[in-house]
């Protein structure tokens, strides 16, 4: 198994726009071989009005199945449509031990 976790701050006034998108991609995403989890999330506390941020917690069955869903086409679409509303992305590929 690989889980991965995906963290992104969104430009302000694009938090709805983003997330529209993100949402309809999650479904997606969920429906792909190999796909044990894509869960999208907030922040429980929301401190200085600072609500945008979303996390997507992933997690796959291999490591090719997280390749395939790297380079599907929906992927390539999702990224070029969200490319101009996010600020930062980090994502971390972790192994459990």
């Amino acid at each position: 198994m690989v889980n991965v976790v995906a963290r992104m701050e969104i430009k302000p006034g694009m938090l709805d726009k983003f997330l529209g998108i993100l949402l309809e991609n999650a479904r997606i995403v969920r429906n792909e071989d190999g796909c044990l989890r894509y869960d999208v999330c907030r922040d429980l506390e929301i401190k200085d009005g600072n609500d945008r941020f979303v996390t997507i917690l992933e997690s796959w069955e291999t490591e090719e199945a997280l390749r395939i869903h790297q380079k599907a086409p929906h992927m390539q679409a999702y990224r070029e449509n969200v490319r101009e509303l996010r600020l930062s992305c980090t994502v971390n590929v972790l192994y459990p031990l």
